[in-house]
């Protein structure tokens, strides 16, 4: 399993260091070992190991069972060639950080409607369990029938009581195997990733971001000098989306046969699931004028600066009309549960 894009930055930077400073590579890797945490000292110990018998340091780090991810390691193979180790870590670097930021701005723009969505869940869950049943004991002395809404809140707590462990056994069974079938089955992983893309707003915010992903990459490998077969491989290797992971498959197919960048960029995608028309006629300008490794990093700028003003927008958007719903729901249900009070008069 790869490292996070987190921890494989700590690692990037500490490198960084050690080599601007002056120090050999495998003195380097030896400094890092002394001082990581337990989790990292095996990792560096069998890179150091590996760098002793005289493999590249491309090689050491595919040997890591897969925990560096290909573009990392493509990178690293790529400079070995020209010696540039250095800015090949620096390139990593940017690239691992702008990834990192995009995640964290959807993950900001996504926790405040989903707090406050669970919150009022719990709130709603609260009132059922402890609240309502209160009422009901005083309604119970009560000689004139309650309003409907009054009836229908009531019945509707009674019924949750009464089936509360059924349904916390119930949803507790359905993460639990959704979750092993997550890990053991992809084609699930690749049912979750298209519903995920459809569901709206959010869908087209997450294809986006892998789009600009996708781009980024895929850029970066190509202006290190891979050839665009290779780095379509690595960057095909390199995703965590399913249908990005399965077009760009299809179009190092597609290349590998001897189809252009643009006439493989159609046959993967004809019907636009993942790569909207703009980009394919930016790409398509790249690849007929021989700049496409520059037209991705622009067009993986302009996406990132979209997605950026695009999740400003929606967390602005979603803040009222939360706070509204929120309102709505709570309010409605004292209303309800105090208008046989109001109307007491007529009751009693």
């Amino acid at each position: 399993m790869a490292l996070r894009k987190q921890e494989q930055l700590h690692f990037v930077d500490r490198m960084l260091v050690l080599l601007d400073a002056g120090l050999p590579l495998l003195d380097s890797i030896t400094l890092i070992h002394q001082s990581a945490s337990p989790a990292w000292q095996k990792v560096t110990a069998l890179i150091a190991h590996h760098l002793k018998q005289g493999e590249r340091f491309s090689q050491c780090l595919s040997m890591q069972h897969a925990i560096f991810d290909p573009a990392f390691v493509g990178l690293i193979r790529v400079s070995e060639e020209s010696g540039e180790i250095s800015l090949a870590l620096r390139t990593i670097q940017q690239q691992l950080r702008t990834q990192i930021e995009l995640h964290r701005q959807i993950q900001q723009a996504l926790a405040y409607p989903l707090i406050t969505l669970g919150s009022a869940c719990l709130l709603l869950i609260a009132m059922i369990i402890w609240v309502i049943p209160v009422f009901s004991d005083v309604f119970s002395h009560f000689n004139a029938p309650l309003p409907w809404t009054t009836q229908l809140l009531l019945s509707a707590s009674q019924q949750l009581m009464l089936y509360l462990p059924v349904i916390v056994g119930g949803v507790l069974l359905a993460v639990i195997g959704c979750s092993l079938q997550w890990l053991r089955h992809p084609g699930f992983q690749k049912r979750c990733d298209q519903y995920l893309l459809r569901i709206p707003v959010i869908g087209d915010l997450f294809r986006q971001s892998a789009l600009a992903c996708w781009c980024r990459s895929l850029g970066y490998l190509m202006q290190s000098g891979l050839p665009a077969l290779d780095a379509m491989r690595i960057t095909a290797q390199t995703s965590n989306q399913w249908l990005c992971h399965d077009l760009s498959a299809h179009i190092f197919k597609s290349l590998a046969q001897g189809w252009s960048f643009s006439e493989a960029l159609q046959r993967a995608d004809p019907r636009q699931r993942f790569f909207d028309r703009e980009t394919i006629q930016l790409l398509q300008i790249g690849s007929a004028s021989g700049a496409l490794a520059t037209m991705l990093s622009k067009r993986a700028d302009a996406l990132e600066q979209q997605l950026t003003s695009r999740l400003k927008l929606l967390s602005h958007s979603l803040e009222p009309i939360l706070v509204v719903f929120v309102g709505l729901l709570i309010g409605g249900l004292v209303i309800i549960l105090y208008l046989p009070i109001f109307n007491l008069g007529q009751i009693v």
